[in-house]
């Protein structure tokens, strides 16, 4: 994960939830290049065809709720957005996207200075979010450390993965 995220913005209003991210009827497939197929299918219909990777979403309130699907963030991994900056999160999104590597970041008003395609600048360490092209920006407590780990790793799993690699093997039983 970069210290500095930027990338041009597609906006969302308030409760969008996981079904609008990645509709129920895909929760079958587990490739993530075929999920990203059908990303925001029903919220943003162009959006699957014209994300570029690096790209960053500027929601409103209650981004992500509904089911606890790991789908949906899965998704927005997998088409290389850059980062999910919203007012609030839905909570057990906030930590599915976390888990699988996605930066996500709750910045209350963030939304109302953003339109669709504005350059966004997101400074992790510093905790801002600017639009680059109207100069307005939205101070945020950064991560906390340990989850900034996790985002630095990949995810979770690489996470866990790398900190087990990381420790001496144990001593063996009678040595």
């Amino acid at each position: 994960m970069q210290d500095v995220i930027e990338g041009r913005v597609w906006t969302l209003g308030p409760n969008v939830d996981t079904d609008q991210i990645i509709s129920g009827k895909y929760l079958t497939i587990i490739d993530p290049k075929e999920l990203q197929k059908h990303v925001f299918e029903i919220a943003l219909p162009e959006f699957a065809a014209n994300a570029r990777p690096g790209d960053v979403l500027v929601a409103g309130v209650n981004f992500g709720c509904g089911s606890s699907r790991e789908h949906a963030p899965a998704a927005m991994k997998a088409i290389g957005v850059g980062a999910v900056v919203a007012d609030s999160f839905a909570r057990i999104f906030f930590r599915n996207a976390i888990n699988l590597g996605l930066p996500v970041i709750e910045v209350p008003g963030v939304r109302a200075i953003f339109e669709k395609g504005d350059p966004a600048r997101i400074e992790m360490g510093r905790g801002r979010v600017t639009n680059v092209r109207t100069g307005a920006s939205v101070a945020f407590p950064p991560l906390p450390p340990h989850l900034l780990r996790i985002l630095e790793a990949g995810g979770l799993v690489e996470h866990v993965r790398r900190e087990l690699e990381s420790r001496p093997p144990p001593a063996k039983a009678g040595a």
